[in-house]
């Protein structure tokens, strides 16, 4: 039986409480597949034995996992499989939000609300009369709208630990940076970079301790992730795309050497920097 047909989609006329453009309304087919898919999520918790026995601690990782799942497939232009690692990502959600509405705390409605009122409050340049005339003046009064709040005690609040380090890093950066903590110029950012680089080298001296070391290299990476956020780049995504690089010439390195019945460990470093190489070539040639 199809969905829509199981479901009493009520017939009201979406609201917006006079802030969205009415052109942006929802149309009777987005407005039932929502109910259809909120309606699926908790039938899934009551009926589904797996399902039910859920809570938020125990498939917390797997939110995780499905991010990364659509990152994967916007960093390899799979269209057809985002939409689907998206859909992955939105269950996630509405799931959470059906776990604490039985909880009697708050509902995928709510979540939805809630995020309606900060979109609108945050973006005055295109609900009020704000002016905002390029993007970093947008992440400015993004960041002290949410200071005027007054739900934040620090400007770095909102960064999570368990991102990745390089990502972290330049999360924090940027929420310095809307405050007004940050170099003037890039070029000044470039020269922490080398100074980082110079107390990293004294520290590589033999009476240097390898904490100290670490601390040093770690400065030298934040001032690396700092200038290329000056740049306009993003570090993680940087050195994922080089650790890809890595690995795909070294996979060409061991398919030419298996060709020849042997493995890297028999090869001597100047055959694999040769293939390495080649590697190297043959992407130039189709780029």
């Amino acid at each position: 039986m199809n969905i829509e047909h199981m479901l009493q989609v009520p017939d009201k006329k979406f609201t917006y409480d006079g802030a969205a453009d009415p052109a942006f309304a929802p149309g009777e087919a987005e407005r039932a597949a929502y109910a259809a898919f909120s309606a699926i999520v908790r039938q899934l918790r009551r009926d589904c034995p797996w399902d039910r026995e859920q809570t938020h601690e125990s498939v917390k990782h797997l939110l995780i996992e499905e991010a990364y799942e659509a990152v994967s497939a916007i960093d390899e232009a799979d269209r057809e499989g985002l939409c689907e690692e998206l859909g992955d990502l939105l269950l996630h959600v509405a799931f959470h939000g059906a776990i604490a509405e039985e909880d009697g705390h708050f509902s995928l409605t709510d979540i939805i609300r809630q995020e309606t009122d900060k979109l609108v409050r945050r973006h005055p340049h295109v609900f009020e009369d704000a002016q905002a005339d390029n993007a970093d003046e947008v992440v400015r009064n993004w960041e002290q709208i949410k200071w005027a709040e007054g739900k934040k005690k620090s400007a770095l609040e909102g960064v999570p630990r368990r991102l990745p380090a390089l990502l972290r890093a330049h999360r924090i950066q940027q929420k310095a940076a809307g405050v007004g903590f940050d170099f003037p110029e890039r070029s000044d950012a470039w020269e922490k970079v080398c100074e980082e680089i110079r107390e990293f080298a004294e520290a590589l001296a033999p009476d240097g301790s390898m904490e100290a070391r670490e601390r040093e290299f770690g400065d030298v990476l934040f001032a690396l992730v700092n200038y290329a956020r000056m740049s306009g780049l993003n570090a993680e995504n940087a050195l994922s795309r080089t650790n890809d690089a890595f690995a795909r010439r070294f996979r060409h390195i061991e398919q030419r050497l298996a060709a020849q019945g042997r493995t890297p460990a028999e090869a001597t470093l100047a055959e694999m920097d040769a293939f390495w190489e080649e590697a190297k070539a043959q992407e130039d040639g189709e780029a």
